[in-house]
């Protein structure tokens, strides 16, 4: 009997209910037949039903001979390697994994479309019988997942940096990541992972190759010493053969361009330069650095992300992608004498992700795409307008578009499972963005892997993936197929939840609903009130008056509001619209404050009176949580009524509006320093990237304002700033005189610069090449000496100069701001600095506004000012291709004030930040 017959008649006779063979229905042992196979993916399912099985009293036999039979319990398991087999009539079409079961009394037939999908069938079976204690006799199950990709990540970097070191540069190191050589929390993350069935593991680093191999021509790259290359070289395999196994592919990710700090220091360049161009000695290295990977690794994909540490979009990106990486891709593949492409992941991110990708499919044929969803956050399910057209068109190229669920800078620290939510994002991706991929971040703590900012007692650190399961089994629950019924679902998490905590499934329906009503509170605070989907705002830790008031100050990144949220109004746009009587349109801040509050209230009613039997300090944590949301929820229905109120005496010129005021930002600190007492006993911070990048509510330089503790302070002087100010509006009849002196140049001599100076005066010309004078300007720049570059030159190469000082300096650049509309492209004028696009974009303490609507040029748009800090000596400041003014420099140590100089605003954007300040 040849194995198609075998196969088929073994098929049939399951399915027919044949039993002459199978008449011992209660023998204690159950013989697991397989075919001869070389699968470590269906040795390992095999093992998990035998485990399965001997926790419920069976022995096991374990036969790989098709041919056996007996008449005791036999389990079949095979997968469609054999094309004749999987082409007959009697195999029906499957998806990838796909499977299907089969039991009829003693006989079950676990039939998979591949090696993953016998893995995953085996799997289904083993949970069956750990569910109902026994070998169920009639299943008939097929199924397959809907996401070709279900992967989740790892961030293989730190809180802080490296001395000597920037952001994303952090070498494969025992003494900076203990965690990665341990092969005990591997085999836990990677059981985690398969029971629930992803199959992709992604690594981010900044520059890994330098850990991994060692080239020839570049023997002076290599980061670590000989004894950490020997351990990462046998962690590294350990970790994707276990990863095989269990059915996951490892992606190693890495950014462009960084090269490593020796070869750096070799070479007298620096690690990573966004303004740098393509240079040969750069390509060279990059280009041998991934095919040494390549042929050392052949089995790990690779995600590459062009943007950040790259100069914006354009022909560099298409250059590098499609003549340096791809090509190292395949040389790496030559050398090993293999045709086989390994996957490549291309991250959209700060790059023309369509143009690359058009480019380099005629060369390449296995090629992903990959986007963030929300943003560095979770706060709608149906993105829209410009940003959900990239991921459609993305989806559209042929290849699989795979979405991004980034950071959760809105979430930290506190717990998240919202299955309800989580359902209807991944509906979102399937039905608006077109994706059919998840790539999934940790819910909290994602610089911090492998610990949740958890203070337990003893000094004990909790594990993300033991803390946080309920966020990877919801969205690996839908990444598999998204679209079930509510009523089930309802059941469904109601008994995983009383499993957990060992109460009633009554009791696991309330602390769902906790869940669900908790993690409504999050997404939609930051989507109607935050300055950023980034991860340089901590939404958890509150926010500024002057951000709730002014947030074109801090940066607002108005993609948040534009695709990442409902069609709704800000507190700007509401308070306007109220004071001129036009109707509102959308999701508002007040109908948000009135739905957050009301969350709140539910899931501390819903989760208050449950005991625990099992997990109880867990489930204490749990509790603590919500009750942390419930404070969260209330402090910024109250401040951001509080802003409303204030933004109202715009218009008002009324004392009383800020009296209202100040009633109700008492309230919120109030229930901020309830939060406070919570977390101080419970989180020992909130933020996991404590760097200089984190921005709002306060600037984390040094691990500094990452607790609520040292938030407080900063909110009850606000408090008692406004007080005062509001004592000093009566007591001045409601005027404030503004007392501005000029600026006084610091003395700085230009070197290799492309510009002669000007000066900022009434009619001074601002370029050399153009006729554009200054029509007015706030009062701190008159006389400022600055750098007169001709536009023409600053688009075509950009402004780039060097120059000398004795004394600490602060270079002032204007901005052009444009109107134009969320996720347009600047082809004119510099971008801001933005850290959402760029991580080095404050290296220089750039990245804030300073004086906005600084200076009225006809015919051009408003500048908003920012400042670059350097050292004493010798410095260069080179920036982007794009428009802008260098209009002067100031000693270091001179404070330049923050605020709206109101040049060119309309009333709706009078300054007000002057009553916090």
């Amino acid at each position: 009997m040849n194995l198609i017959k075998k196969i088929l008649f073994i098929f049939l006779f399951v399915s027919n209910s044949c039993t002459l063979l199978f008449a011992q229905p209660k023998s204690k042992t159950v013989f697991l037949v397989y075919e001869k196979t070389n699968s470590p993916r269906v040795q390992f399912g095999i093992e998990k039903l035998k485990s399965s099985l001997l926790n419920i009293g069976y022995q096991t036999k374990i036969i790989n001979d098709i041919n056996f039979f007996s008449k005791s319990p036999l389990i079949l398991i095979t997968f469609r390697h054999n094309k004749k087999i999987a082409n007959t009539r009697i195999f029906a079409k499957m998806p990838k994994e796909g499977y299907t079961i089969i039991s009829k009394q003693n006989a079950t037939l676990i039939d998979g479309a591949d090696e993953s999908g016998s893995l995953y069938g085996c799997f289904e079976l083993a949970e069956i019988i750990a569910n109902t204690k026994k070998l169920p006799a009639n299943l008939n199950i097929t199924d397959a997942p809907e996401m070709v990709l279900r992967g989740a990540c790892i961030g293989v970097q730190k809180p802080y940096y490296l001395p000597g070191r920037t952001v994303y540069e952090y070498p494969y190191t025992p003494e900076t990541f203990p965690w990665f050589y341990d092969k005990k929390l591997w085999i836990q993350y990677l059981d985690s992972m398969v029971e629930n069935r992803m199959n992709s593991l992604y690594l981010w680093n900044g520059h890994p190759f330098a850990s991994l191999v060692k080239l020839k021509d570049y023997p002076y790259a290599v980061e670590v010493d000989d004894a950490t290359f020997k351990k990462n070289e046998e962690i590294y395999r350990f970790l994707t053969t276990e990863a095989d196994k269990r059915g996951i592919w490892v992606i190693q990710m890495f950014y462009n361009i960084i090269v490593s700090k020796p070869f750096a220091e070799h070479h007298n360049i620096k690690t990573q330069e966004r303004e740098r161009p393509i240079i040969p000695l750069i390509a060279d290295y990059t280009r041998k650095s991934i095919a040494g990977f390549v042929e050392k690794y052949p089995n790990v994909g690779l995600m590459v992300c062009l943007g950040e540490a790259m100069e914006g979009t354009g022909n560099d990106d298409i250059e590098w992608f499609t003549k340096t990486i791809i090509p190292g891709v395949q040389d790496g593949l030559k050398a090993l004498g293999k045709t086989d492409e390994p996957p490549i992941v291309l991250r959209a991110h700060d790059c023309d992700a369509p143009s690359v990708m058009k480019a380099a499919l005629p060369l390449y044929k296995n090629l992903y795409t990959e986007a963030k969803f929300n943003g560095e956050a979770l706060t709608y399910a149906r993105p829209r307008g410009e940003w959900a057209k990239l991921h459609q068109t993305l989806s559209k190229l042929g290849s699989v578009q795979i979405e991004n669920v980034h950071i959760l800078a809105n979430l930290e620290p506190f717990r998240y499972g919202s299955p309800d939510f989580i359902q209807q994002c991944v509906i979102g991706m399937h039905e608006v963005m077109g994706g059919n991929g998840l790539h999934l971040y940790p819910q909290a703590s994602y610089w911090d892997w492998p610990y949740s900012a958890d203070s337990v007692a003893g000094g004990k650190r909790l594990l993300q993936i033991e803390r946080d399961w309920i966020w990877y089994k919801a969205w690996s629950r839908y990444a598999w197929k998204a679209k079930r019924n509510r009523v089930d679902e309802i059941n469904y998490w109601s008994n995983q939840l009383a499993d957990k905590f060992g109460c009633s499934i009554a009791d696991g329906k309330k602390i769902l609903t906790a869940y669900e009503e908790s993690g409504e509170i999050a997404p939609k605070l930051l989507r109607r009130f935050g300055i950023t989907d980034g991860n340089r705002q901590t939404l958890t830790l509150g926010m500024l008056m002057t951000q709730l008031i002014n947030p074109y100050r801090y940066g607002l990144f108005t993609l948040l509001y534009d695709a990442e949220a409902p069609e709704g109004e800000m507190l700007l746009d509401y308070v306007d619209k109220e004071m001129k009587g036009v109707k509102h349109v959308g999701e508002t801040p007040v109908q948000v404050n009135e739905a957050v509050k009301l969350h709140a209230l539910k899931a501390l009613e819903a989760i208050k009176a449950i005991v625990a039997k099992k997990n109880k300090e867990e489930f204490e944590r749990l509790q603590s949580d919500v009750e942390s949301y419930y404070a969260l929820a209330f402090h910024f229905a109250y401040k951001t009524e509080a802003a409303l109120s204030v933004l109202k005496y715009k218009y008002s010129n009324d004392i009383k509006d800020l009296e209202d005021a100040e009633q109700l930002l008492d309230l919120s600190v109030t229930m901020f320093r309830d939060l406070t007492k919570i977390t101080s006993a419970s989180y020992l911070y909130a933020n996991s990237m404590q760097t200089s990048q984190r921005k709002i509510p306060m600037r984390g330089v040094d691990g500094t304002y990452k607790h609520w503790k040292e938030m407080l302070p900063v909110f009850e002087k606000e408090l008692r700033t406004f007080r005062y100010k509001i004592d000093s509006l009566k007591n001045n009849a409601g005027k404030v005189v503004a007392d501005a002196k000029p600026f006084k140049n610091a003395d700085v001599h230009t070197i290799d610069s492309a510009g002669a100076y000007f000066t900022i005066e009434k009619d001074g010309r601002i370029f050399a090449d153009s006729n554009l004078i200054i029509k007015s300007y706030a009062k701190e720049l008159q006389g400022l000496q600055g750098v007169n570059f001709g536009y023409k030159q600053q688009l075509t190469a950009g402004a780039s100069f060097t120059f000398a000082s004795d004394k600490p300096v602060k270079v002032l650049v204007g901005f052009f701001k444009p109107q134009k509309a969320a996720f347009t492209k600047y082809t004119f004028y510099l971008k801001e600095p933005e850290l959402e696009t760029n991580a080095s974009a404050d290296h220089y303490g750039q990245s804030e506004i300073k004086i906005s609507n600084a200076i009225s040029i006809e015919g051009m748009p408003p500048v908003n000012i920012h400042t670059y800090s350097f050292k004493a000596g010798l410095n260069t400041l080179k920036l982007e291709k794009g428009v802008c003014l260098i209009l002067g420099f100031v000693d270091g140590d001179t404070v330049v004030p923050v605020y709206d100089a109101g040049l060119m605003s309309d009333n709706k954007n009078k300054n007000l930040d002057w009553l916090f300040e």
